[in-house]
C-alpha cells in the first residue's frame, strides 16, 4: 500500500464510528459516524450482472463511484441507477480510480484472484464472490497478499452469516455429538461431461470477449459459454465444476466447525474415470484427511455430488436432501443444510439442552465487510481472505487429484504433492500474455 493510499484510508476512517450492536468496535473515543454522503464508503463494482446485481444491492447504501463490466449492455442497464459512477470495461483501469476505498468483484472465476490481488495492493478493501480463485496456487497468493496488505476482505459465502450455520458450529464445538472424526458433504447438482462447444458464433459488439476471457486460454466465442456460471463453470478454463462452486458454501460449514486448515492427503473418484481435458466430471467424490487440531482429533472430510451420497443414518433419508452436511461424532450425528439441522439418534437428543449461544448474530454478510472497513479492522470479517483462501485452496485440491488420477500426499508449506510432480500443472496455471497476479 502506498503512503498516499494509507493517508486516504486514514482520512476516511477518522470519520468512522463504533458499530452499533457491539459486533465491531472502533478504537479510541471516536463518536458515532454520521451518515452524510461524504462519509460513505466509495465502492467500485467489477461485474454488474448475475451475482453482481445481488452484491451491488448489498452495498448500494454506500457511494457507488465506479462500474465495470465487459458487456456494455449490462453497464447501460445499471448506469442510470448510479448516474455519478464512472464506467469501465477493463477492471485493470478501474482499480486505479483515485477516490476508491473498496471494490466488489463478481466476475467469472478465472478473474477473481487477479482482480482481488490488484485491488488489495492498491490499498482497497475487497469483497469477492466465491470461489476466491481458479487454482490452488492463486488461493495461496490471495491469502498471502491479504496478510501482507491488511485490508478488510470478505468472500461471498453468504450462508456463513445465517443463524443455522452458527448454531451448528456451536453444537459441534460444544461437544454435542462428541469428538468428530468424519464430515460428509454433498450437493445434488449434476456435472456436464463432454468437450469444447463446437463452432464459433458471432460475438455481440457490446461484449468484449477478450476481456471476459482474461487470463484464460483463448477460445473462440461461442454462446454456450454465456451468460451464467452453470454454463461457463463447466469448463476447466473458466471454472471448477460443482465442487469448485457449491463446495464454497457447503464445505464452509465443517471447515468452520472443525477448525480445519491444511489437509495432508486428498484423493478422488469421478466419472468419467479418465478426466476430460476440457470439462468437469459428471460426478465426483473427494476425500481429504486432516491432522489433529488442538483437542480435536484427526478427521476426514468427504464430498459427493450428483446422485452420490453418504450412507443414510437411521431415521433420515439423505437421498431426499439435495444439499447437506453430516458430522459423525463419537456420541451421535448431526445433519444440516442451509436452513435446518437435526441431532441423531432423535430419541437420544429429545431432551438435549443446547449450549448457550456463543457466536453473535451477523450484521449481514455484506454489512460485516462494510463495518470492518469503517473500523479499519482487517480481521473483523469471518470470511476474510485468510480463512476463505484456505477453504478454497482445500477444495480445489480435489480437482487436482481427479485430473492426476492418484491420491495426493500434500505438502501445504511448499504447495506441492510430494508423490505427484505431474500435479504442478494443475496446482498453478499459465496466463495469457498481458495478464498477471502481480499488477
Amino acid at each position: 500500500m502506498t503512503q498516499k493510499q494509507k493517508i486516504r484510508r486514514r482520512t476516511f476512517i477518522q470519520g468512522s464510528a463504533a458499530v452499533a450492536g457491539g459486533f465491531w468496535v472502533a478504537a479510541g473515543t471516536q463518536t458515532a459516524k454520521a451518515q452524510s454522503p461524504n462519509e460513505k464508503i466509495n465502492i467500485g463494482i467489477i461485474g454488474v450482472n448475475g451475482r453482481g446485481r445481488a452484491n451491488t444491492g448489498g452495498v448500494a447504501g454506500e457511494n457507488i463511484v465506479a462500474l465495470c463490466d465487459i458487456d456494455e449492455r449490462y453497464l447501460a442497464g445499471v448506469g442510470p441507477r448510479f448516474p455519478k459512477a464512472k464506467t469501465y470495461i477493463d477492471w485493470r483501469e478501474m482499480v486505479d480510480q483515485k477516490d476508491l476505498d473498496a471494490v466488489v468483484i463478481s466476475t467469472a472465476d478465472q478473474v477473481h484472484a487477479l482482480a482481488s490481488c490488484w485491488a488489495m495492493r492498491r490499498g482497497l478493501a475487497v469483497y469477492c464472490e466465491k470461489p476466491l480463485s481458479h487454482s490452488v496456487h492463486e488461493a495461496r497468493v490471495v491469502q498471502e497478499t491479504y496478510l501482507k496488505e491488511k485490508v478488510p476482505t470478505q468472500m461471498g459465502t453468504q450462508i456463513h452469516a445465517t443463524e443455522n450455520y452458527r448454531r451448528v458450529v456451536e453444537l459441534v464445538q460444544g461437544g454435542a455429538i462428541g469428538p468428530v472424526r468424519e464430515a460428509h458433504v454433498w450437493c445434488g447438482r449434476r456435472g456436464p461431461g463432454g468437450g469444447l462447444p463446437e463452432g464459433e458464433n458471432p460475438c455481440p459488439a457490446e461484449l468484449k470477449w477478450d476481456l471476459w476471457l482474461g487470463p484464460a486460454p483463448y477460445r473462440p466465442y461461442n454462446k454456450s459459454y454465456m451468460p451464467g456460471n452453470l454454463t461457463w463453470n463447466r469448463w476447466w478454463d473458466f471454472g471448477n465444476g460443482t465442487l469448485g462452486d457449491m463446495g464454497s458454501h457447503l464445505i464452509d460449514l465443517p471447515f468452520w466447525a472443525l477448525k480445519l486448515r491444511d489437509p495432508i492427503t486428498c484423493e478422488t473418484e469421478g466419472f468419467p474415470a479418465e478426466p476430460s481435458p476440457y470439462t468437469n466430471p459428471q460426478w465426483l467424490e473427494a476425500t481429504w484427511e486432516h491432522p489433529a487440531r488442538g483437542d480435536m482429533p484427526a478427521c476426514t472430510v468427504k464430498w459427493y455430488d450428483n446422485v452420490r451420497r453418504p450412507e443414510s443414518p437411521e431415521g433420515v433419508d439423505l437421498t431426499k436432501w439435495h444439499i447437506g452436511v453430516m458430522f459423525v461424532g463419537d456420541k451421535g450425528k448431526l445433519v444440516a443444510d442451509y436452513g435446518k439441522h437435526i441431532l441423531l439418534p432423535a430419541d437420544q437428543y429429545a431432551n438435549y439442552e443446547r449450549p448457550e449461544r456463543s457466536i453473535a448474530p451477523s450484521l449481514g454478510h455484506h454489512k460485516e465487510w462494510l463495518a470492518a472497513i469503517r473500523a479499519d479492522d482487517h480481521t473483523a470479517t469471518l470470511c476474510n481472505f485468510d480463512y476463505s483462501g484456505k477453504l478454497i485452496e482445500h477444495n480445489l485440491l480435489s480437482n487436482v487429484a481427479y485430473r492426476v488420477g492418484k491420491k495426493l500426499q500434500w505438502d501445504a508449506a511448499n504447495l506441492r504433492a510430494t508423490n505427484a510432480p505431474e500435479a504442478d500443472q494443475y496446482i498453478r496455471r499459465e496466463y495469457r500474455e498481458g495478464w498477471s497476479l502481480d499488477g
